[in-house]
């Protein structure tokens, strides 16, 4: 986004991080939960969306705003050690996974510029189930999962993607060495 500066691209930023996007609903949710304001941008988002289950979308969805630009979601954002130092909660790295609700990052599709109060139309919804929420939870928590998280194809973060093909292949492979009962292949 124009005025953006990114001091780390080997984990921030990129095509496949171009925006992200946190929703004014779940930063009144922390602001109940720390018991302090959260203005829209608090969390690094350049975009804050009203009305929209971010969480929820599906990777690959792509996103109408203002008259030219489309975007398109790639992955939840992975918490680190800078946000929680900006916040300044002790174990925010933790307690910001446990929750599952990342926001998302997105790539520009069509670039274009968009003004406060623009609507955001829903212009693609992929027919695979692979949420943000998941593909975070895939990525994080529940490993088990990058096999399902496959299904969103190249739509998915590349890191991500990376990850569960890596994943696959091992499973594919200790089935190809693992031993019978008999300790025989």
């Amino acid at each position: 986004m124009a005025g953006d500066a990114v001091c780390d691209l080997r984990h921030h930023g990129g095509s496949d991080q171009a925006v992200y996007a946190f929703a004014r609903e779940d930063l009144d949710f922390w602001e109940r939960e720390l018991g302090r304001s959260l203005p829209n941008g608090a969390f690094g988002e350049n975009l804050t969306t009203s009305g929209l289950d971010i969480t929820g979308a599906r990777i690959g969805e792509r996103w109408r705003i203002g008259p030219d630009l489309v975007l398109e979601t790639t992955s939840g954002r992975i918490p680190c050690r800078t946000f929680q130092s900006r916040l300044g909660e002790e174990g925010w790295v933790k307690r910001f996974t446990r929750r599952a609700v990342t926001g998302a990052y997105l790539r520009v599709i069509v670039p274009g510029e968009i003004r406060a109060g623009d609507p955001i139309e829903i212009v693609h919804r992929p027919d695979h189930e692979v949420t943000v929420a998941m593909a975070f939870r895939a990525v994080t928590l529940e490993r088990e999962l990058l096999p399902e998280v496959l299904a969103a194809g190249d739509a998915l973060h590349s890191e991500a993607l990376r990850l569960a093909r890596e994943y696959v292949a091992s499973l594919n492979g200790s089935a190809r060495h693992r031993p019978t009962r008999s300790g025989v292949p």
